[in-house]
């Protein structure tokens, strides 16, 4: 975890590209929703490597939303209920029930209300966090860095010997 915020800080601080950076913000958002271990989890973690985008951002800020999905998907939380809805309703009815009756798709554990529910909020979120990235990755390059950079905490961590080492590769 530590390499994935080491290589975040050096593509901020770097000459990388800030689109791929905010779609690998996106992309850590839409697996951070989706409960880890279900089926759909899995082809989007590996459909995720054939585009191209940061994977330390997509690593911090899917574990920055796991340790926020408590509050987000926990008992009646806006993405439980947000599958509740979905599963409940009535025109999709016949079409739950022929994929639930198809030979693998049971397995997927579509019917689960957190699964839907992350599935259904992170797709629609997935725009929206790509475009409020793109505007906040500039933000932080231009006016946040250059303070955290000349504060007095980063130039005491800086005099640590082990934690130059961390600077050094983060520069």
């Amino acid at each position: 975890m530590i390499r994935a915020i080491v290589k975040l800080f050096t593509a901020l601080n770097g000459n990388a590209k800030k689109s791929q950076i905010a779609a690998g913000f996106a992309w850590g958002m839409l697996l951070g929703l989706v409960p880890a271990g279900s089926f759909f989890w899995i082809a989007l973690f590996l459909i995720s490597f054939f585009f191209r985008h940061n994977h330390g951002s997509k690593l911090f800020f899917l574990a920055l939303i796991k340790l926020l999905s408590y509050i987000i998907t926990g008992p009646e939380g806006p993405i439980d209920n947000l599958g509740w809805w979905i599963l409940h309703i009535d025109a999709l009815n016949p079409t739950f029930t022929t994929l639930y009756n198809m030979p693998f798709v049971p397995f997927t554990k579509f019917n689960n209300t957190l699964v839907i529910g992350g599935l259904a909020a992170g797709t629609a979120l997935w725009l929206p966090v790509f475009v409020i990235s793109l505007v906040l990755i500039p933000l932080y390059r231009n006016h946040l860095a250059p303070k955290i950079r000349n504060s007095k905490v980063v130039k005491f961590i800086t005099k640590i010997p082990f934690l130059r080492f961390i600077d050094k590769a983060v520069s």
